[in-house]
């Protein structure tokens, strides 16, 4: 890639499908340097082993970013019943084993099904939550456990895929901060054994599809013939708000809303909350509708990079 290649601009989001055994960090990094992009951040984090879909941000994407936080997310998960780990997962030590109930295809089913709706969960020890300034994996890994209060997720979707074994395969769908790792402890212990993650793919978040996802290699392949071909598989920085309600402005409000003013929302009786802002057909940002219909911006994208 030409150094005048790296100084380009880069605006919009790219869909990975990360690869097990890199961090989300590292795996950004590798695409950031492939499109030769100044500007970079994704949007929730997949442990190293885990695969599957991560939403890339780049350029005035950036400024998005924590709206995508906020989104669904679909897993499909594999489980190893029996057996229980210190991380949750296949990297971890074992460290209980369990016998593993006969319950077929219908009880495990049933047993999903007391998982759907709002549920309390309490995060594991190894996750990147901070206790007194300190991370909670770096305190598991020197052997201490602190007390962590319970959250609440919601689980919109549990579907068996497969139970055979010590083998369960299920596909949910649930909302931020959910942990799959805790999740699939806590089905197993309803079901009166232990278990741990064994394999753990993302197959959506929000509104992105999973057709939609590049690899890793073909990312390298692409950006091998130039900055073009990758750079075109970019999606537009509005995609990731696709599903939001929409204001519609005219040229002196769109004026002053990419000035940082508050002005009167295009639609007549606007309902309050977060909104998608266009100006002559170009994404202007994210507002906020407020009392009287008053739209204050909350992110300003810069005209011509929306993609």
């Amino acid at each position: 890639m030409s150094r005048s290649a790296t100084r380009d601009p880069v605006h919009g989001l790219l869909l990975l499908n990360k690869p097990a055994g890199l961090t989300s960090n590292r795996a950004l990094q590798k695409v950031k340097r492939l499109l030769g992009a100044r500007k970079a951040g994704h949007t929730g984090a997949l442990d190293p082993a885990a695969t599957g879909m991560l939403p890339l941000c780049f350029g005035e994407a950036t400024k998005i970013a924590a709206f995508l936080l906020e989104a669904d997310k679909a897993y499909r998960v594999v489980a190893r019943l029996g057996s229980a780990t210190d991380t949750g997962d296949a990297d971890g030590r074992v460290t209980e084993t369990a016998p593993v109930p006969a319950l077929g295809a219908a009880g495990w089913q049933r047993v999903l099904g007391q998982f759907v709706g709002e549920i309390e969960q309490v995060p594991p020890m190894y996750s990147a939550l901070k206790k007194d300034g300190r991370r909670l994996y770096e305190l598991a890994r020197r052997g201490e456990e602190v007390e962590r209060a319970a959250r609440k997720v919601r689980i919109h979707d549990l579907r068996l895929l497969e139970a055979f074994g010590d083998r369960l395969v299920f596909r949910v769908r649930c909302s931020k901060g959910t942990y799959v790792r805790t999740l699939v402890e806590d089905l197993a212990r309803a079901a009166g054994t232990v278990a741990h993650t064994a394999a753990l793919h993302r197959e959506s978040v929000g509104p992105f599809r999973p057709e939609d996802m590049i690899d890793l290699a073909e990312a390298e392949r692409l950006a091998a013939e130039g900055p073009g071909p990758l750079r075109a598989r970019l999606l537009p920085v509005d995609r990731g708000l696709a599903g939001w309600p929409e204001e519609r402005l005219g040229a002196e409000a769109a004026r002053r809303f990419l000035d940082g003013q508050a002005v009167l929302a295009g639609s007549p009786l606007p309902a309050p909350g977060p909104v998608r802002v266009y100006g002559d057909g170009e994404f202007l940002g994210v507002g906020e509708i407020g009392p009287g219909g008053r739209l204050r911006p909350r992110r300003i994208i810069r005209p011509g990079t929306s993609g």
